[in-house]
């Protein structure tokens, strides 16, 4: 386990009061010990029986023992390649070995899309330009999503990150986006009306509001912290509610939903939540732990 790891684990001894992060005990060790491996996706058998689990293992060689165009959506947050070790022991790249290996990736992940299929991939700034370039080179890149993680206390020096990129790009111009699942209720500053009725709007209650088409700046999300259930120890865990928004447009119930870099969890506990199934895979155990350990929270015998 790395020091930065190490030190939030040490929380769990002697936790705030209202702190709901869920950590692992070494009951929890021992009981989530076996997990499935890459080995398992080599035997012979239906497609449904690789659905709903996490794989120990690289992406790169999981991913290229699925099947041609299975999966309906791809959710995915690689390495941002910035020089931090999160507990992978991952070495900074150089900028073109980076972009290398993502080149990798993203052409295993077009090759297992669907032709209705989409494709969200995090970036930070750094390399956003990158991540935009390859996808384009592959797929149709439909939009930039940027979304708000307000966490840290930020620089002396320079602006603070307080911001991700999410690229959005699609196989076929066929592709699915429900649009009325992420509308956004929006309150209505300048109510117009037509023929003494309102237009586009309603009112309850006193409020004013209407339901909006998305937009891809997101400035009402939270990064998990302490107080919250769904925070984990895992230093770049992504909001369960910005995977919902994206799981809602891009996917329909009984879709498969792919998750490469799946961390601590929250891709699965999405899909199971909205019932979507899932495949995952992660290299380093202690965070496939956690993920089972969520998963065993929200649907209990799961896995």
């Amino acid at each position: 386990m790395n020091e930065a790891i190490k030190r939030l684990y040490l929380e769990y001894n002697n936790p705030a009061q209202r702190n709901r992060t869920l950590f692992l005990t070494e009951a929890d060790r021992k009981r989530y010990a076996n997990f499935p491996t890459l080995n398992e996706l080599r035997i012979d058998g239906p497609f449904s029986a690789l659905l709903d689990r996490i794989y120990h293992g690289d992406c790169i060689e999981g991913m290229s023992l699925l099947p041609d165009e299975t999966i309906d959506l791809i959710f995915a947050d690689p390495p941002y390649n910035i020089g931090k070790d999160y507990g992978n022991n991952q070495m900074r790249l150089s900028e073109q070995e980076y972009r290398e290996w993502s080149e990798v990736w993203i052409r295993e992940a077009v090759r297992l899309l669907k032709p209705t299929g989409s494709i969200y991939v995090c970036s930070d700034w750094r390399y956003s330009g990158m991540i935009q370039v390859l996808l384009d080179s592959y797929l149709i890149v439909k939009n930039r999503i940027t979304w708000r993680r307000e966490k840290g206390r930020g620089s002396r020096r320079n602006w603070k990150n307080n911001m991700e990129d999410i690229w959005f790009a699609v196989k076929s111009e066929n592709y699915v986006f429900n649009v009325e699942e992420v509308k956004v209720k929006k309150q209505v500053i300048a109510p117009y009306r037509e023929n003494g009725e309102p237009k586009d709007w309603v009112e309850e209650k006193g409020e004013r509001y209407r339901y909006t088409h998305p937009a891809n700046i997101w400035i009402d999300t939270v990064v998990p912290f302490w107080s919250m259930p769904e925070n984990t120890p895992h230093p770049t865990q992504k909001p369960e509610m910005v995977v919902e928004r994206v799981m809602k447009a891009s996917s329909c119930p009984g879709d498969v939903v792919l998750d490469p870099f799946i961390g601590s969890g929250t891709t699965a506990v999405v899909a199971v939540r909205l019932g979507r199934h899932f495949i995952g895979f992660e290299i380093n155990e202690e965070f496939i732990r956690l993920s089972v350990k969520r998963l065993d929270h929200t649907q209990p015998g799961l896995l």
